[in-house]
């Protein structure tokens, strides 16, 4: 199967431009932290022993900085998205907070969007739906989600002729999903920022599609060794 590999445009000044360290470092540290249940100074601490000596608000600022870049790199790598979905919310704290998740994914298993709100309600699931269908421009067939009252009314607004599924236990395997997302947040003992909520819940989702080959980055690549290959593509990328 062939690969897509990203490439920078001539004229595009990289993102890398300034940094004291070179670009393979830098997206090693973001991968080790969106990949692994690790905080910034598990990474710094990982880095000291490869002879890198970089402080943890370093790597908190790389991966600030790089993580939408290489979402953004990644996404003309990405494989069309089904049009049958399961959407759920979770939820973070953020500065003593809690925030809700919005997320989807398709009948792939294909994280779809990822939104963080202060809300769980119909304003939020709107905005969700149309951001994860303006991204995707797909015709969905299929919704299905939990017996929240908002999803109905949201739904038949927005997508009329899709069915709306209710069933007890249909929306397993996206609950399943979010367990994912809440053991990467764990070590973290609560984000500080919306942003920071934002970047790296977008960067768990991208990290877990490219794992399950939903990314035609590093395709012909064992599992174990499909992200790193991808990311070093990425780095031509931004």
């Amino acid at each position: 199967m062939r690969t897509c590999r990203p490439r920078a445009a001539a004229v595009k000044r990289s993102a890398f431009v300034g940094f004291r360290f070179p670009p393979d470092v830098i997206i090693v540290a973001v991968r080790w932290y969106l990949r692994f249940g690790l905080s910034y100074r598990d990474v710094e601490e990982l880095l000291a022993e490869r002879g890198v000596e970089v402080d943890h608000v370093t790597v908190y600022r790389w991966v600030r900085r790089f993580t939408p870049l290489l979402t953004e790199a990644a996404r003309p790598c990405r494989h069309l998205v089904g049009d049958r979905w399961q959407v759920d919310e979770t939820y973070v704290k953020v500065a003593g907070r809690w925030r809700y998740v919005y997320r989807a994914i398709d009948q792939f298993g294909q994280v779809v969007d990822v939104l963080v709100s202060p809300r769980r309600d119909a304003r939020a699931a709107r905005w969700f739906f149309k951001q994860a269908i303006g991204e995707t421009k797909v015709n969905l067939v299929e919704v299905t989600t939990d017996r929240a009252p908002v999803y109905p009314a949201v739904l038949e607004e927005r997508l009329p002729a899709a069915w709306h599924r209710t069933d007890r236990y249909a929306n397993n395997r996206i609950e399943c999903d979010h367990g994912r997302l809440k053991a990467r947040l764990r070590p973290m003992r609560g984000l500080k920022q919306d942003r920071s909520a934002r970047v790296v819940i977008a960067g768990h989702a991208l990290v877990q599609n490219i794992r399950r080959g939903h990314y035609e980055l590093a395709v012909e690549e064992p599992t174990n060794r499909r992200l790193a290959v991808a990311f070093e593509e990425l780095i031509l990328a931004i």
